[in-house]
């Protein structure tokens, strides 16, 4: 029986908000060098490569596929080490550690758009996209989210230890990608000044670039998509399908269609909704990589809104 004490206990974690001082820094930090993309000395046409292919790499499969849809929503199943491999790469986008991400978004399909909601958009714009962030209530900075929502993640040795290390581990991402190029460009026959510049537009372009990319697509998913667009369904909190985010984002932005029917792994309901992760997911099941795919469960959405947008 809960008593008096611990119920006024949890009301004040979800209710009291102190700044998390980590996302702060690394939102700075990593802001201030992607900056650098403006600066011509950083330049090269291997950072952008590094760019193109992190974008997918760690964001459509990291993120969206590991994180979202194989962690969150249980949408498949797969051998062990391709899950952990996934969420590693979903770690080096910086978004936090598993079992958090994945706490903090069921959380968010259970209150969404209601006050308990971690990024409900109706406060305002900017709040929803990255200013929660920053700014989390008790629960979700010490752990009381994690311990509710992502218990089944947090029986895995893995994942306890990314709660405590997932910061090393994309700070390691961050030197192995410029080490590699450094490396590559001096085997190349690169003097040391031309492998120096290399290695430092893979970090700008392919490392902080690609970082803030990612995170501003997956935060468009929070923001934008509970804001504008158009509803092929009819749900109990703003969700809305997005053309902008929903291209950009892989198929994520199809949110309405997600939160009415948030196991499916299919988010594109029609001809236009592109929806790669799950044609990845689709691949993976040709090859004996992905199985117990939960399957779409709507009936064919209805007329679209005149704001399809």
């Amino acid at each position: 029986m809960r008593t008096k004490a611990s119920v006024q206990s949890e009301d004040d974690a979800t209710c009291a908000r102190e700044i998390d001082w980590a996302a702060v820094i690394w939102l700075v930090v990593v802001h201030l060098l992607a900056l650098l993309v403006f600066v011509p000395w950083f330049f090269s046409w291997t950072g952008v490569a590094f760019l193109i292919a992190g974008i997918y790499l760690f964001g459509m499969i990291g993120i969206n596929l590991g994180y979202h849809r194989l962690l969150a929503h249980r949408s498949f199943s797969c051998p062990q080490l391709l899950e952990r491999a996934l969420a590693i790469l979903g770690v080096c986008s910086a978004q936090g550690a598993p079992a958090w991400w994945v706490a903090t978004h069921r959380m968010h399909h259970q209150f969404a758009d209601k006050d308990r909601d971690p990024h409900a958009p109706g406060r305002n714009f900017f709040w929803g996209h990255i200013g929660w962030i920053t700014f989390q209530t008790r629960e979700m900075l010490h752990g009381y989210v994690k311990e509710r929502y992502a218990r089944d993640l947090l029986r895995d040795p893995l994942y306890v230890w990314l709660e405590k290390y997932w910061q090393a581990v994309a700070l390691i991402s961050w030197i192995f990608l410029p080490a590699t190029a450094l490396i590559g460009g001096l085997l190349w026959g690169m003097g040391p000044h031309a492998a120096v510049q290399l290695a430092l537009s893979v970090l700008v372009w392919g490392v902080a670039a690609r970082t803030v990319y990612v995170w501003h697509v997956s935060a468009f998913v929070n923001s934008v998509s509970h804001l504008w667009g158009y509803r092929n369904y009819e749900t109990n909190d703003g969700s809305r399908n997005n053309l902008f985010v929903g291209y950009f984002a892989h198929g994520e932005g199809w949110h309405n269609n997600h939160h009415a029917d948030p196991q499916a792994a299919m988010h594109g309901h029609r001809l236009w909704e592109l929806d790669p992760v799950f044609w990845v997911i689709c691949l993976l099941a040709r090859l004996g990589f992905a199985r117990d795919v939960v399957a779409r469960q709507l009936p064919q959405p209805r007329p679209p809104d005149s704001a399809i947008i």
